[in-house]
């Protein structure tokens, strides 16, 4: 699923985002990024979807380098990852079903079926009440769900979700967080980053990777870092 051999960011400012990550994420992990802000996990996350390239160092990503020289296939692999932006990036004056079907449009998907699976994916989210609602008349809680179901309305193999409990209450929160981890299956991984780790422990059998100025270190769980590395 993911294979990162030696990787490290550098932006054009002089700023290390990322240093020397050697790690594997395989299909069906639940993967939690903390830290920190500044300390990369964001930055992880855009070289996952080839928002930015590696400055030395392998990044694959379900089976697709990630490098300048790679953009046509890049952007072919952005629609085997569902993204849960932080902001949102809802689109206002439309409805929920509007904003998961909007999500939809750059994909491989009948005109005539897209309704009809975006319909599915907010039912996933439990918020079949509201998929005809503007979305700025949502709360914060369900405008994340919206967000949600348009990321995995395509059927995802990889979930990146960049804070997704930000401004929830602790109930919220954690509703958010196992709604993200039923999206986990042989087939499909998700990769959530967050600032809570006290809400980690009320997720079963996930990873927690620790990200600290561009290193990163296994907590808890399955997936492979190589933290031998300097």
């Amino acid at each position: 699923m993911i294979s990162a051999k030696g990787v490290s960011l550098r932006y054009k400012d002089g700023t290390l985002a990322l240093k020397d990550v050697t790690m594997e994420i395989k299909p069906g992990e639940l993967v939690f990024l903390t830290g920190p802000s500044g300390s990369g996990k964001t930055s992880f996350l855009k070289l996952l979807m080839g928002m930015e390239y590696p400055t030395t160092g392998t990044l694959t990503v379900i089976g697709q380098l990630i490098t300048k020289e790679e953009v046509k296939n890049i952007r072919k692999l952005r629609k085997s990852i569902g993204p849960i932006y932080q902001e949102f990036k809802l689109i206002d004056g439309r409805t929920s079903l509007d904003n998961v079907m909007m999500g939809m449009r750059f994909l491989d998907i009948p005109s005539k079926k897209i309704k009809k699976i975006a319909e599915e994916a907010i039912e996933r989210v439990h918020l079949e009440q509201k998929k005809n609602t503007l979305v700025e008349n949502l709360s914060w809680g369900q405008s994340q769900r919206v967000a949600i179901a348009r990321a995995v309305a395509r059927k995802p193999a990889l979930i990146l979700a960049d804070e997704p409990t930000g401004n929830l209450d602790y109930e919220n929160a954690i509703n958010i967080l196992q709604l993200l981890y039923s999206f986990v299956d042989s087939n499909t991984a998700v990769i959530i980053t967050t600032h809570a780790t006290h809400l980690i422990q009320n997720v079963p059998h996930a990873t927690c990777i620790e990200v600290e100025e561009g290193k990163l270190r296994i907590i808890k769980g399955e997936a492979r870092v190589d933290e031998t590395r300097t």
